[in-house]
């Protein structure tokens, strides 16, 4: 049983470096780092969509890739979403905006595991749960469009002395 874990640990790590390297690529060739970054989380978040159909297969590794695939696309997303934090806020701010995000992240997890058992406990199938995955990252995107649409870094009234 341990080769399926290996297959998604491994698809974390091409997927970290990958997910960066894709962003960098993109403002390389003249992107801005607005259009680069969110691309990029965009490729991510459409690569998380197909692990929505890893509960409906009968096949073990049709669901191993599916997983692997949404958890590189994750890594990716990560390495943008902690890249935009230096984009939008000045360098003496970005520890604690991180800080902050993860905090948010966290308690969002523990009401999410919480909750996954009274779903599965009503529906009985990990179909929903995988559905709420694989949204999660298109719906934040959204957000952080609606958020910050232009990359403009917050003055927080601080100067850099």
């Amino acid at each position: 049983m341990e080769l399926p874990l290996v297959t998604i640990y491994t698809a974390t790590c091409f997927g970290s470096v990958g997910g960066g390297w894709l962003s960098a690529m993109l403002m390389r060739r003249g992107w801005s780092a607005n259009a680069g970054r969110k691309t990029a989380m965009l490729i991510c978040a459409l690569c998380v969509l197909p692990v929505v159909f890893a509960p409906q297969t009968s096949s073990l590794w049709v669901a191993i890739w599916l997983i692997a695939l949404a958890a590189a696309a994750h890594q990716g997303w990560a390495a943008n979403l902690f890249a935009l934090a230096s984009d939008l806020f000045p360098k003496q701010a970005v520890a604690s905006v991180v800080g902050l995000g993860g905090m948010a992240g966290a308690l969002a997890a523990m009401a999410f595991s919480e909750s996954a058992g009274f779903i599965l406990e009503k529906t009985g199938s990990y179909w929903s749960l995988f559905a709420i995955s694989g949204c999660a990252y298109v719906s934040a995107l959204a957000v952080i469009q609606v958020l910050a649409p232009k990359l403009i870094a917050a003055n927080l009234g601080r100067s850099d002395n």
